[in-house]
C-alpha cells in the first residue's frame, strides 16, 4: 500500500477509497475542504491503482493494506467513504475490524453477484473489444463515456481520462491481482450483522445496477433512504465533490459521539 495524501483536520478522521477506474487523486478537491471543516481526511491508492501499480503479489486483500496503513498511521477509529470498487473495499474493512469504524458512507455500490444490465454489459464489452485490439486510449474514452455523466466539467472528464488510462496501462503490465477470500462472504448475513451508522447514496444519472444494488444494500444495513448526488454519474463524489462532502460531513456530525 502506498501512503495516502493525508490532510490533517482537527477531529474525526474519514478515509476516503477510490473507484476502480480511479485513484486516489479522484479526492483532491475533498482534502482540503474536509481539512477546513475539521476533518482529517486520508486518501489511499488500492492495490493495482495510482502509485500502488505495482507488480503483484500472489493474492491481494486491499481491506488488509488499507488498516495496516491506517495501524502506520496511528489511527484507531475511523469513518469510511467509498465509491464503487471503493464502497466494496469499505464494508470489508467494517467486517473484518468492526471495532474500529465509526460510520459508512457507500456510494455507487453494486454485488458482483448481481446480473448486469445491458448498459453495464456493453461499458464492460466495448473496453474489453478496444484493448484486445490493442487501443488504450478508446479503452479509455469508453471508460469516460460509461463512468462519468454527460453533464461532468471537461476538467473531470480529462482527469478521469488520466486515472483509467493509467489503470489500464498498470493491468496491462501487470495483470489483474487475484484477490484474497472476501471476509463477506465468510456468512451470509454478513452485511447484515454490521451494526454501524451508514449512509448510501448513488449518482443521479448512473446506471441502474447501482440504483439496484445501493438499494439492496441500504436495507441490508438499515440505513434507511439511498441518497441521490444530483447531475452525476458512477463517480458521483468526483463529479459532485461540494454535494458530496456536505453529504458526508452531515452524515459525520450526527454520529455518536466517541467514548
Amino acid at each position: 500500500m502506498i501512503l495516502p495524501f493525508d490532510e490533517a483536520g482537527r477531529g474525526e478522521t474519514v478515509v476516503l477509497l477510490h473507484a476502480r477506474p480511479a485513484d486516489r487523486t479522484m479526492w483532491r478537491a475533498h482534502l482540503p475542504v474536509l481539512a477546513e471543516a475539521g476533518v482529517r481526511a486520508i486518501a489511499v491508492d488500492l492495490p493495482g491503482h495510482g502509485d500502488a501499480a505495482a507488480p503483484q503479489r500472489n493474492e491481494v486483500a486491499p481491506w488488509t493494506d488499507v488498516l495496516e496503513t491506517l495501524d502506520h498511521l496511528a489511527v484507531d477509529r475511523f469513518t469510511l467513504a467509498g465509491n464503487s470498487l471503493g464502497a466494496l473495499v469499505a464494508l470489508q474493512i467494517a467486517a473484518t475490524e468492526p471495532r474500529r469504524v465509526r460510520g459508512l458512507v457507500s456510494i455507487g455500490y453494486r454485488p458482483h453477484d448481481l446480473p448486469p444490465s445491458s448498459r453495464l454489459q456493453s461499458a464492460w464489452d466495448t473496453e474489453r473489444a478496444a484493448l484486445e485490439h490493442g487501443d488504450i486510449e478508446a479503452a479509455v474514452q469508453a471508460g469516460v463515456e460509461a463512468w462519468t455523466s454527460p453533464k461532468a466539467s471537461d476538467a473531470v472528464r480529462e482527469q478521469a481520462a488520466v486515472m483509467m488510462r493509467s489503470q489500464l496501462v498498470a493491468r496491462i503490465a501487470y495483470g489483474e491481482p487475484k484477490p484474497a477470500a472476501d471476509p463477506l462472504r465468510n456468512s451470509t448475513g454478513a452485511l447484515r450483522d454490521l451494526r454501524l451508522p451508514a449512509l448510501v447514496g448513488v449518482g443521479e444519472l448512473d446506471m441502474p445496477d447501482f440504483f439496484e444494488g445501493g438499494a439492496g444494500l441500504s436495507d441490508d444495513l438499515g440505513a434507511g433512504e439511498v441518497a441521490v448526488l444530483s447531475d452525476a454519474g458512477h463517480l458521483a463524489p468526483f463529479e459532485q465533490p461540494a454535494a458530496f462532502c456536505a453529504l458526508l460531513l452531515d452524515f459525520m456530525g450526527r454520529l455518536p459521539a466517541r467514548t
